[in-house]
């Protein structure tokens, strides 16, 4: 049932188009009331913080799914001041528990794109602009080249080069 996140949609492990595949938003947002209650709002903003703020989860996608969970009986509400409170039922807790390392490859896949989340300060702007231009640089120079393999090596180099350069920058990084 899982999706390989690569056919989900362009830009699955970036920073922007579709996450989740068929099924999985539904598997998430059960993995999250197993692991704790919550109202539909509490629901969103613990499937956002899993993605650090590369991901935000709408009402339109999150209201409908707890009620396809309730539906299914994996899920039960009570009402608690004025609001709805998904719980997980046993049935729920055992579906949970049945697929575990689906869920475990989710989490991962929401921690690998978090990382993403700093292409979202204002400061990336300055320096994402350059990047994509050397990119583009180096795949124009590598088609020219006939994907000739001594180019491509020599591409990488740059890159390698490059990375060092500006990791010394980094003075976490420095010893």
């Amino acid at each position: 049932m899982m999706m390989n996140a690569r056919r989900a949609a362009p830009g699955g492990f970036g920073p922007t188009g579709r996450f989740f595949g068929p099924g999985e938003l539904r598997l998430a947002v059960l993995a999250l009331i197993a692991e704790q209650p919550g109202h539909g709002y509490q629901v969103m903003s613990r499937l956002a913080d899993r993605f650090n703020g590369t991901y935000e989860p709408s009402a339109g996608s999150i209201y409908p799914t707890l009620q396809l969970l309730e539906d299914e009986g994996l899920v039960r509400v009570e009402q608690a001041d004025g609001r709805k409170v998904y719980h997980v039922t046993d049935e729920g807790r055992q579906a949970a528990e049945e697929q575990v390392d689906e869920i475990g490859r989710l989490w991962g896949r929401a921690a690998s794109r978090s990382e993403w989340g700093m292409f979202r300060e204002p400061e990336a702007a300055e320096i994402v602009g350059p990047a994509l231009r050397l990119v583009k640089a180096a795949v124009k120079a590598l088609h020219h080249a006939h994907h000739d393999p001594e180019v491509v090596e020599r591409i990488q180099e740059v890159f390698i080069e490059a990375r060092h350069r500006i990791e010394e920058l980094d003075p976490r990084g420095r010893r």
